[in-house]
C-alpha cells in the first residue's frame, strides 16, 4: 500500500511535522551525524577533479599522441582505468555515501547507528581508491572492466562495504517514522546488488600472499559473462539505481513538492531491480556467447526503458505547479537536466542493445559517447545538483554565489553536448566505415583511414572534457568559500556570545 497523501506531501521543505522537518541548526547538529556526510562529500569533489582531469588527458592523448612522452605510467593503457575508477568509485562511490547517510538520517530522524562504523566506511573506501590508482599507474590491474582493483584492495572493499550495509540497516530499523521512503528502497538494493556482483566478480585466486596477481574462477566465455554481468549492473545499481535514490530525495526537497507519484515510484524500484540483473549479455552479441543468451538480454533491455522513462517522468512531473523555479533556480537546473539526460540515456541503451544496431555500434566511439551521456548527463549532474543543495545545510550557511552555480551548469552542459556530439559522429562514421566494401567485395577503407578521420572528433570530445573539467573547478571554489564563509561566520558568532557573557561576568 502506498503511504497516504499526508506523508507525500510531507517531503515539502519546513512543512510543520513534516516527515523530513526543515533544518533547525542547533537540533539537526545535535541530532544527526552531519561529519561523515561532510567528509565524504569533500572526498567526492576531491576525486571528482582528480578523475575527470584524468580522463581529458586521456582523452587528449587519443588525439594527440605525442602527449603520452613515452612515459609508461601516464599511458592511456594506464591512466584509463585510474580515470574510470575515481570517477566511478572515487567521485560517485563517495557522493552516494555522503548523500544515502544524510538521506537515511533526515527520513528516518534517526542518527546514524554507530559513528565508528561510518568512520571506518569512510577510510576504508578512501584507502581502496587510493591503492587501487597508485597500482594501475604502476601496472597492477586485474585487467576486467569497472573490476581493475587486485584481491587485496577486494578484500578491503568487502569488508568496508559489509559495515556500510550494518550502518545503513541498523540506522533503518532506528528510524521514528513507520514507513521507509522510496529513496532508501533504492539506496538499500544498491547496497545488496553491490555486494553480490562484487563478490562473485572478483572470486579469484591469488599467486601468493604477497602477490599482486590473482587468477580468475572463470575463464573463456563463461568468464566473459560474469564480467558483463558484473559490468551492466555496476551501471544499472552502482550508477542508476543509487543516484536514483538521490534523485527521489533532493528533487522533491529543492522543488519544495511532493513526488509526483509515490505509487509509480514503487513500481519503478521493483521493475528496475529485477529487469536490469538481466541484461549483461547485450555486451556479447556476436561472440562466442550463446544466441538465446544475448537475446534474452536485448529482450530484458527493451522492457528497461519503461520503468525508466517512469521514473524520469516521476522527478520532471514533481515541478507540476512550480516550473517557475527553471527560471529562478539553477540547482533546479542541474536536477531536471540530469534527468532529460537520464531519460536519453536509457532510450538510447536499449536501442543500442538490439542486434541490428550493435553490429554498427559495438566497438566503436558510439558506446563511448553513450557512457558518458549517463555519466556526465545523468551521474554527475544529479550529484552537482544534491551537493549544491546538501553542502549550505551541512555548514549551516548560504551558497557564496548563486552565479557561479549558473557559470557551472553552462559549462557543464556545453561540455557534455560537445562530448556526445563528436562520440555520435566519430562512432557512426567508425561503423559505417569498417562496413563499406567496394565493388570487387573488399573494404573500402583501411583501419588507418577510420583513426585519420576520428582525429577531429577526437579533438572536440577532448574540449568537451575541458569544458566539464572547468564547470567542477568552479564548483570547487565556490564549495570552498561556502565553507570559508560558515567558519568565519560561526568564529564570530562565538566571539560575539564570548563578549556578551564576558560583559554579563563583569
Amino acid at each position: 500500500m502506498p503511504p497516504k497523501r499526508g506523508f507525500d506531501a510531507a517531503l515539502i521543505v519546513g512543512q510543520p511535522g513534516g516527515y523530513d522537518m526543515a533544518h533547525s541548526a542547533v537540533a539537526a547538529t545535535a541530532q544527526y551525524n552531519y561529519d561523515i556526510v561532510k567528509k565524504f562529500a569533500v572526498m567526492a569533489l576531491v576525486w571528482g577533479v582528480l578523475g575527470m582531469s584524468a580522463g581529458t588527458y586521456i582523452a587528449a592523448e587519443l588525439a594527440f599522441p605525442f602527449l603520452n612522452f613515452d612515459i609508461a605510467e601516464i599511458t592511456f593503457g594506464r591512466l584509463r582505468p585510474v580515470h574510470t575508477t575515481l570517477v566511478i568509485f572515487g567521485f560517485g562511490g563517495s557522493a552516494l555515501f555522503a548523500t544515502s547517510y544524510y538521506v537515511v538520517q533526515r527520513t528516518s530522524q534517526a542518527r546514524l547507528a554507530s559513528d565508528w562504523m561510518a568512520n571506518l566506511t569512510f577510510w576504508g573506501w578512501q584507502l581502496s581508491v587510493l591503492v587501487g590508482i597508485i597500482g594501475y599507474m604502476n601496472g597492477i590491474t586485474e585487467g576486467k572492466e569497472y573490476a581493475e582493483f587486485p584481491w587485496y584492495v577486494d578484500l578491503v572493499i568487502t569488508v568496508t562495504w559489509v559495515f556500510y550495509f550494518l550502518v545503513f540497516v541498523m540506522t533503518l530499523r532506528r528510524r521514528s517514522q513507520p514507513h521507509i521512503y522510496v529513496a532508501n528502497w533504492f539506496y538499500l538494493a544498491f547496497i545488496l546488488a553491490t555486494a553480490i556482483l562484487h563478490i562473485f566478480r572478483n572470486l579469484s585466486v591469488p599467486v601468493g600472499l604477497f602477490n599482486t596477481t590473482s587468477y580468475s574462477l572463470y575463464s573463456g566465455v563463461q568468464d566473459a559473462m560474469v564480467q558483463w554481468w558484473y559490468g551492466h549492473n555496476a551501471v544499472g545499481f552502482f550508477l542508476t539505481a543509487a543516484f536514483l535514490g538521490m534523485m527521489y530525495y533532493f528533487v522533491p526537497k529543492q522543488a519544495g513538492r511532493p513526488i509526483y507519484s509515490y505509487r509509480l515510484s514503487i513500481v519503478h524500484f521493483w521493475a528496475l531491480s529485477f529487469m536490469y540483473m538481466w541484461v549483461g549479455g547485450h555486451h556479447l552479441h556476436w561472440t562466442a556467447l550463446p544466441d538465446w543468451a544475448s537475446s534474452l538480454a536485448a529482450a530484458f533491455s527493451i522492457l528497461l526503458l519503461l520503468p525508466s522513462w517512469g521514473g524520469m517522468i516521476n522527478g520532471i512531473m514533481t515541478l507540476s505547479g512550480a516550473w517557475d523555479k527553471l527560471r529562478s533556480d539553477p540547482i533546479m537546473l542541474f536536477l531536471i537536466t540530469a534527468l532529460s539526460f537520464y531519460g536519453m540515456s536509457t532510450f538510447e541503451g536499449p536501442m543500442m542493445s538490439l542486434k541490428s544496431v550493435n553490429a554498427l555500434s559495438h566497438y566503436t566511439d558510439w558506446t563511448v559517447g553513450h557512457v558518458h551521456s549517463g555519466a556526465l548527463g545523468w551521474v554527475a549532474m544529479i550529484s552537482f545538483g544534491s551537493f549544491y543543495h546538501l553542502i549550505p545545510r551541512l555548514w549551516e550557511t548560504r551558497l557564496y554565489s548563486v552565479r557561479l552555480v549558473y557559470v557551472h551548469f553552462y559549462l557543464a552542459t556545453i561540455g557534455i553536448v560537445l562530448y556526445i556530439a563528436s562520440m555520435w559522429v566519430s562512432g557512426i562514421g567508425q561503423g559505417l566505415m569498417l562496413r563499406t566494401f567496394d565493388d570487387y567485395g573488399n573494404l573500402a577503407y583501411t583501419f588507418i583511414e577510420t583513426v585519420v578521420f576520428m582525429h577531429w572528433p577526437l579533438v572536440v570530445r577532448m574540449i568537451g572534457g575541458m569544458f566539464f573539467v572547468s564547470g567542477i573547478l568552479v564548483m570547487v571554489f565556490n564549495v570552498f568559500m561556502t565553507v570559508r564563509n560558515a567558519k568565519l561566520e560561526q568564529a564570530a558568532l562565538e566571539a560575539k556570545i564570548a563578549a556578551k557573557l564576558a560583559k554579563a561576568g563583569a
